[in-house]
C-alpha cells in the first residue's frame, strides 16, 4: 500500500492544502492529514475543530485519513507504515527549508519525502495569513474551504 502523511498545524487548511492534497491523491493508496500538536504553540483554533472540518472537506473520500500525533513526524510515519511524507511548496524559501528536512528524514529514517508544488493561484495563501486577517476582523472566505469560514 502506498501511504503519504501530509503533516502540518493546519490551522486553518487552507485552499492551498486543499490542491496540494487533492492533486497527490492519484499517486498514494493512502494520505494521512496528519495534524502535529506542540504544546508550546497557542493554536488560533481547537484541535477537535481542526479535525472535525479537514473530516468535513474530505467527508467521502476514503482515501484520506485525519489524525494528530505528537513526537517527530518521522516516527509517526514508522507507527502509521507510511512511506512518504507529502510537503506542499509554494516558493523557493519554502523549498530551501523543506530540502535539509527531507534530506535527514531520508537519511536518519529511511521515509521519502515527495514535493508538490501548488498551482500558482494559491501560491500566496499561508495559513499565517488566514489567522492575521481572522483576528483583525478581515475576510478571509476565499483562502480557506467553504466549511471554515
Amino acid at each position: 500500500m502506498r501511504k503519504a502523511v501530509f503533516p502540518g498545524s493546519f490551522d486553518p487548511i487552507t485552499l492551498g492544502h486543499i490542491n496540494i492534497i487533492e492533486r497527490a491523491l492519484p499517486l498514494f493508496d493512502e494520505i494521512i492529514i496528519a495534524i502535529g500538536v506542540n504544546a508550546a504553540k497557542n493554536y488560533m483554533w481547537p484541535l477537535d475543530e481542526r479535525i472535525a472540518k479537514i473530516k468535513a472537506a474530505f467527508s467521502g473520500n476514503s482515501k484520506i485519513k485525519v489524525t494528530s500525533y505528537q513526537g517527530l513526524t518521522a516516527d509517526f510515519c514508522k507507527a502509521e507504515e507510511a512511506q512518504w511524507i507529502l510537503r506542499g511548496l509554494r516558493n523557493t524559501a519554502d523549498f530551501s527549508y523543506e530540502q535539509t528536512i527531507a534530506q535527514a528524514n531520508e537519511k536518519v529514517n529511511g521515509i521519502e519525502s515527495l514535493f508538490l508544488i501548488c498551482s500558482p493561484e494559491y501560491a500566496y495563501i499561508s495559513s499565517s495569513i488566514v489567522r492575521d486577517l481572522a483576528r483583525n476582523g478581515g475576510d478571509y472566505s476565499l483562502l480557506v474551504p467553504n466549511n471554515m469560514k
